[in-house]
């Protein structure tokens, strides 16, 4: 499956776009216009990057957790620190791990939900920003052919922004 996305200044052009689509013979099905009034990016499945980072920084969060409580117990285990002499040995091993498990969960927060807002959006964000700013997106999905059909006609309206994209297998 291949996608054509055309960034429009107007719902007017977006509307013109998609008419001229049609009137190709382009299937209904295959074309979607994103913007006010139409779909949204939700709706049309493009990736919230706010969604992605949470999603990376909880898988992160659950594995770090335990590792830094392990690690900091062996830590202190190995060290013999007695950082709190009113804990004893046993009590100090316990609170270097649960440091430890404090310092796994600002990893994960920070660390996974950072790449997470950086590598998990692609070019949605862009997108978004844009439908944001009351552009409208004129989508073209289908085969090669749909997409080398559509090209043209699009060009002709100028749009801000042309890109293809094949879609991950």
């Amino acid at each position: 499956m291949e996608y054509l996305v055309a960034v429009l200044p107007d719902r007017i052009q977006a509307e013109a776009a998609y008419t001229e689509l049609e009137n190709a013979g382009l299937p209904s099905d295959t074309l979607a216009i994103l913007g006010a009034g139409y779909k949204s990016a939700d709706e049309f499945g493009l990736i919230d990057p706010n969604e992605t980072a949470k999603r990376r920084a909880l898988q992160m969060v659950t594995w770090l957790v335990p590792f830094g409580f392990f690690g900091g117990f062996a830590f202190n285990t190995l060290t013999g620190l007695q950082t709190f002499p009113w804990a004893g040995v046993v009590g100090n091993q316990i609170i270097g791990g649960f440091l430890g498990a404090i310092a796994g969960a600002m990893g994960g927060l920070f660390v996974g939900g950072g790449v997470g807002a950086i590598i998990g959006a692609g070019d949605a964000l862009p997108y978004r920003n844009r439908l944001r700013r009351g552009k409208y997106i004129v989508v073209v999905s289908g085969s090669r052919f749909h997409v080398q059909d559509a090209t043209p006609i699009l060009r002709r309206f100028k749009p801000e922004s042309l890109q293809g994209y094949q879609a991950e297998d």
